[in-house]
């Protein structure tokens, strides 16, 4: 019966879905960090293999150099910190701030027990030659292609460390969600979705095939389960007060969101008297392509009209072209400059040396701290994550001003709008799921001792 007995529980145990525990005892903690950024270090150093999904001016760049000191005073190996472009500089001097010593590399050399290079740099550089991984801004990674995705995977694998941090975790992509466990070497996202969803492909309306299409459901018996199962490997933290901590000094300011809805425009050239709705990927872009001088003299205008920073977000080679001809003394950053000539002009924005940036958020809304501009415009797309993003570069906590965000759009653009007011508040069911489970699970390990012999009952 012993036997009997221990063959089922090592079956329910193969079964179970739980990021197992393949950390250690923190060996390092920094004086600067908060109690609440504490925890987190000390929850991500005994996982091990694990994600902090900390919203932006939480500190994640402390937690993830804590993470990697502590992986290198345990096991005197090294460890490679990535991040997006231009914020490898940030992080070499948050971790200076800070007395951890990191250093940055261009090509493919070590330079230190801790070296922070950027994602497009990863190929460069031999996984036997590090024993843990910490990916900044990991969220970023989607917009590379599967190539580069599965390249980071498949340096990682074999790490005993790893670490992923965004402020953003997909709000309505459960996807990334199974990409990144499987990064950290835990459920892939394809047996995630066999786990825990239904495909609805077949039940989907004719009008609704495209991007914005529900490909994918949560089972109804699998909600809890689902959110419980990332709570085993991941930590969700919005304010310091979803860990039990105050929130004194993080409170954010106002975020005021203008529409600049732009109507009665001439449509001759597409054939039509009248707007109608864009419906489907396709004219969704006719729609951006055949305003786009529209719409960029309508955010030129408002970047200029204030005197102050401002940044204009894109999302056309052709845009950014003509953002920058319309705005006097703009700088665009664009997929044609170099590596080191992105992240010079980033750099040179974020130290004010010139006051108006024109740029994608692909290249640069993920990592970057702009709190010296409480001003931008941008052109709404179905991504909610490149939208909030963008916003929280300067929307954060530390910035003492409110924060305005001009959406310029056009009346053709409905459906988009409609998409992004729908896709936040997922996110915001998301947020509120995983720090609910998260609280949930701590609650029952805090509170619980398991100190009585279990009894067998009599008619076995």
């Amino acid at each position: 019966m012993t036997a009997v007995r221990d063959e089922y529980a090592e079956f329910l145990e193969r079964k179970a879905q739980l990021g197992d525990n393949s950390g250690f005892d923190p060996v390092f903690m920094p004086s600067a960090a908060f109690g609440f950024q504490e925890t987190l270090i000390d929850w991500s150093v005994r996982k091990g293999r694990g994600a902090v999904f900390a919203d932006c001016g939480l500190g994640k760049s402390l937690i993830e150099l804590a993470y990697a000191q502590n992986v290198v005073e345990k096991t005197n190996g090294n460890v490679l910190l990535l991040t997006p472009i231009a914020v490898g500089a940030q992080m070499e001097a948050e971790a200076e701030k800070f007395g951890i010593e990191a250093r940055r590399s261009r090509d493919g050399k070590i330079k230190g027990k801790v070296t922070i290079t950027n994602y497009e740099q990863l190929d460069k550089f031999d996984p036997a030659d590090f024993a843990g991984i910490v990916c900044d801004e990991s969220s970023i990674l989607k917009n590379f292609d599967g190539a580069t995705k599965q390249a980071l995977t498949i340096f990682a694998r074999k790490l005993p460390y790893r670490l992923l941090a965004t402020a953003t975790a997909a709000p309505n992509d459960f996807i990334e969600l199974g990409t990144s466990s499987e990064a950290l070497g835990h459920l892939g996202y394809t047996d995630m979705l066999g786990k825990f969803f239904v495909n609805d492909q077949n039940n989907i309306s004719s009008k609704r095939i495209g991007r914005d299409a529900v490909k994918w459901r949560l089972k109804g018996h699998a909600h809890d389960a689902f959110w419980r199962w990332v709570t085993s490997w991941a930590r969700a933290v919005r304010y310091p007060s979803d860990l039990g901590f105050s929130d004194d000094g993080y409170h954010l300011p106002e975020l005021i969101e203008l529409d600049h809805e732009l109507t009665d425009l001439d449509r001759t050239a597409q054939g039509a008297l009248f707007a109608l709705p864009a419906v489907g990927l396709k004219e969704q872009r006719d729609e951006r392509k055949a305003t786009v001088r529209q719409r960029c003299e309508r955010a030129a205008e408002l970047a200029a009209s204030h005197g102050d920073y401002s940044v204009v977000w894109c999302n056309l080679n052709e845009e950014g072209d003509l953002l920058e001809k319309l705005i006097p003394g703009s700088v665009q950053v664009s997929g044609r400059d170099s590596d080191n000539g992105k992240e010079e002009k980033l750099v040179a924005f974020g130290r004010g040396e010139y006051k108006i940036l024109v740029i994608k958020p692909k290249i640069g809304a993920w990592g970057l701290n702009w709190q010296h501009c409480n001003r931008t415009q941008f052109f709404p797309t179905h991504s909610y994550e490149q939208y909030y993003q963008s916003v929280r570069r300067f929307w954060r906590f530390g910035q003492t001003r409110p924060v305005t965000v001009d959406m310029v759009y056009t009346d053709g653009d409905a459906q988009i709008i409609e998409s992004l007011r729908r896709k936040k508040a997922q996110a915001e069911v998301m947020f509120q799921q995983l720090v609910a489970e998260m609280n949930n699970s701590l609650s029952f390990r805090m509170n619980t001792t398991f100190d009585k012999q279990m009894e067998r009952p009599s008619w076995l």
